[in-house]
């Protein structure tokens, strides 16, 4: 079969495949939620490609559907179980975890309590339901800096990145005290300065945008750090028409698609989440057919996770009002 046949051949399965999603979608009353690094294919079946709280937001914001499927990781899907107990979350893939929401098991929680007592407990919604029953408030990379400025406390544990510590603790002027020291995303670890400052020699022009879960040494020659929402935003605001990208290789199909007259560039081209991109339309379409996989969170970790991301939406001024 030639490259061109097999390419066309290909097409018409991914659509006869995405038409059979969408009938399926119809008939059990469904939303897909997909998150920005997800495969691009992934991403033009969803209803709403986002960031993980504009994810949570959007699940709350759908009182008519009976039916989540969440393509993502396994975090996000607890975040939408916490948030919408009545409803059906379905998670494509059961692998699809992510490895830095398992740094922190909630049993290191209360050995961080007893050595800083009094001190305040903010944790990154990368982390898992347990975790998060244990905090007093949530954040996103989008509102990190909002949340911990909003708290009396000038001491903060904060967990599990320590490189969103690092950019938050540089930006409040607060103590941070990363939990666990060493926290990481396996997949933001990879961008080198070096690497992005050849990138730099080669095209002058070309503006810098990275995560904040990147390193220290990468968010220094940055033009601009935030989350994978605010680069969309800044992107499409902004003047410049190049840019070179810090983050999950995932996001230039949704940058590409929103801005096509400009350029963007991978700062590292095995910048891949492997856990990320085991959502496939094949398991899209198995979990509406055979409602697999139920993401599920007990009872009692649901009612104490979701104090700490009502709080979060309560300082960044968004509603919950889902019912």
């Amino acid at each position: 079969m030639s490259g061109t046949t097999h390419t066309a051949y290909a097409a018409k399965v991914d659509q006869n495949l995405a038409d059979r999603i969408l009938k399926l979608k119809k008939e059990r009353n469904a939303l897909i939620l997909a998150h920005n690094y997800q495969r691009p294919e992934v991403q033009d079946i969803a209803d709403y490609v986002d960031d993980s709280v504009g994810l949570a937001k959007r699940a709350v914001e759908e009182p008519k559907a009976e039916v989540i499927v969440h393509c993502s990781v396994d975090f996000m899907a607890e975040t939408a179980v916490i948030l919408n107990p009545e409803k059906t979350v379905l998670m494509p893939s059961l692998g699809a975890r992510c490895p830095m929401a398992a740094m922190l098991p909630a049993s290191q929680i209360d050995l961080w309590k007893r050595r800083y007592p009094g001190a305040a407990i903010v944790l990154y919604v990368n982390t898992l339901a347990e975790a998060k029953a244990k905090c007093d408030v949530c954040c996103t990379s989008a509102n990190a800096v909002s949340v911990v400025e909003s708290l009396d406390s000038d001491t903060v544990i904060f967990g599990p990145d320590a490189n969103l510590a690092w950019y938050v603790q540089n930006r409040t002027g607060k103590k941070i005290i990363p939990i666990p020291e060493r926290g990481f995303c396996q997949t933001h670890v990879l961008f080198l300065k070096e690497d992005i400052m050849l990138l730099k020699d080669e095209d002058p022009q070309a503006k810098v945008v990275a995560h904040p879960e990147c390193t220290p040494e990468v968010q220094s020659v940055a033009d601009f750090v935030g989350s994978t929402s605010q680069m969309c935003a800044h992107v499409g605001n902004s003047n410049a028409d190049r840019f070179i990208v810090a983050t999950e290789l995932g996001i230039l199909h949704r940058l590409e698609r929103e801005n096509p007259a400009k350029v963007f560039t991978p700062a590292y081209e095995g910048a891949w989440c492997v856990n990320m991109k085991l959502n496939t339309l094949q398991r899209i379409y198995l979990a509406l057919k055979e409602d697999r996989y139920r993401a599920e969170v007990p009872r009692d970790i649901a009612r104490k996770a979701r104090l700490p991301l009502e709080r979060m939406f309560e300082v960044t001024n968004t509603s919950l009002n889902a019912r």
